[in-house]
């Protein structure tokens, strides 16, 4: 049977079970979030091997389970955190270059869309979502109801929802023989009452079709005309998540530390010890609040000590480093945690090179992303396009670029330096900004008022 195309399976005489059957199809394999051999289990540590009661079993005693140790690292999570603050810590960057003043101000307008929806919050969330789950989609629709962006009164509100495997969500892109995607699908549930109800939606450039099955059975409850000429969605993908296969070198580490700790609770109670040839009574210690001096009597010729456990814990220490590093040196990451930073003084411009490695990491996992956002653009474009008609020609012509920045350490007082250097040693920002930048004034206008006064006073009371 030949493939269908998205419009005849839609248009389709096809039960709706049918026809979500025909789209939950993935061109690719991409490693799933549930499931025996899902992502979750390397990014919950809960579910690490080491939790695992069949494979590290709890002792049992005569006096019942007595339970092993079980110390976890959440390096995956920690893995995704740290590529998203690497991306995000500058935030992305829109350049726009207009070329007439109706531009600008259309400019000023989109730019406005991207801050009503907390873009630098939303690009947080949903990039550590595809660092750690390998796939995200994000849905820009628009609402009814009057709102203003950058002045300019607008009859709609527009707004974007990301959604994510790691947030209980099937994606199901369909692409063409080109590669250019088609079709957008999304499979969630969401509870209504006390019940959990299926939906499924389907978005081409032209309808919009949304299953459910609140009645007990999937049926169809919208098909809507989409008017803006194009998917109003941004998918993006990769084959493995960010940490790819290091996660056993974490399981060695959560191994290592959980048996030493059992170790540590055997051996590490401290332990008097008699040396006699004959056995010597003991156990009938009274409390230490009932006496107040407490007599030994041991037989002549014998020693009493404590006696304390001597740990080889150097090779632990090793072990557990050389891992460590190897974790993230595998996956060019910086290891930013106040011990690692405070073991050696360094200069700030040594600092900076810790970050060479995650920079160059950015380069290389930018580019996916870069192209998502550039679409993302043209999404929102279209929108603006419905809602100001008499600016369309302008709108297609506003060119926007998105520019990911790797993050790095930086010397405040070293950028202030280069920039007056190649100010000419000029000023770089005026008075009344740098008082504002203080934030020790309630009013910023007095306090430069009351600088210049008393510049001037000074200037009047010159003794020679």
């Amino acid at each position: 049977m030949p493939q269908l195309t998205v419009q005849e399976i839609l248009q389709s005489p096809f039960s709706p079970d049918e026809k979500i059957a025909l789209l939950s199809v993935k061109p690719f394999t991409i490693r799933p979030w549930k499931g025996a051999k899902g992502i979750e289990r390397e990014y919950d540590t809960s579910m690490h091997p080491v939790m695992d009661k069949g494979k590290y079993k709890d002792i049992i005693t005569n006096k019942g389970v007595k339970e092993v140790s079980r110390i976890t690292l959440p390096f995956q999570e920690l893995a995704a955190d740290r590529m998203t603050q690497l991306v995000t810590g500058i935030p992305v960057q829109r350049v726009y270059k207009p070329q007439t003043d109706r531009q600008k101000e259309l400019a000023a307008f989109i730019e406005d869309i991207y801050k009503s929806v907390r873009i630098d919050n939303e690009n947080i969330n949903r990039f550590k979502r595809y660092f750690a789950g390998c796939e995200i989609m994000t849905l820009w629709y628009a609402v009814e109801q009057p709102t203003t962006y950058n002045d300019v009164e607008c009859p709609l509100k527009f707004r974007c929802r990301t959604f994510s495997p790691m947030l209980g969500d099937s994606l199901y892109p369909m692409f063409d023989e080109y590669g250019d995607m088609v079709a957008m699908s999304i499979g969630y549930t969401r509870k209504v009452g006390r019940r959990t109800v299926r939906y499924f939606d389907c978005y081409t450039d032209t309808q919009h079709m949304k299953w459910t099955d609140e009645t007990g059975t999937m049926q169809e409850v919208e098909n809507e005309q989409i008017t803006i000429g194009k998917i109003p969605c941004v998918y993006v993908w990769r084959e493995r998540p960010i940490w790819k296969d290091t996660s056993n070198i974490v399981y060695s580490m959560e191994w290592a530390l959980s048996r030493n700790d059992n170790y540590l609770a055997d051996n590490s109670k401290p332990r008097f010890v008699v040396c006699a040839d004959e056995a010597i009574k003991y156990g009938d210690e009274k409390d230490r609040d009932e006496e107040t001096m407490a007599v030994l009597q041991f037989p002549a010729g014998a020693t009493a000590q404590y006696v304390t456990w001597n740990q080889a814990k150097e090779n632990l220490e090793f072990q557990i480093n050389n891992l460590r590093n190897l974790y993230f040196t595998s996956l060019q990451l910086p290891d930013w945690s106040y011990e690692k930073m405070s073991q050696i003084a360094m200069s700030g411009e040594s600092r900076k090179q810790l970050t060479i490695d995650g920079q160059l990491k950015v380069n290389s996992e930018s580019g996916p992303l870069v192209h998502a956002l550039d679409r993302e653009s043209n999404i929102i474009k279209s929108f603006v396009k419905i809602v100001r008609p008499s600016d369309a020609k302008e709108i297609d012509k506003l060119p926007i670029q998105h520019v990911i920045t790797p993050f790095t350490i930086t010397d405040e007082k070293d950028t202030i330096n280069n920039l007056m250097t190649a100010n000419g040693n000029q000023p770089i920002i005026s008075q009344r900004e740098s008082i504002e930048l203080y934030g020790q004034s309630d009013d910023v206008d007095k306090t430069l008022q009351e600088i210049r006064e008393e510049s001037k006073a000074d200037a009047f009371n010159l003794t020679e």
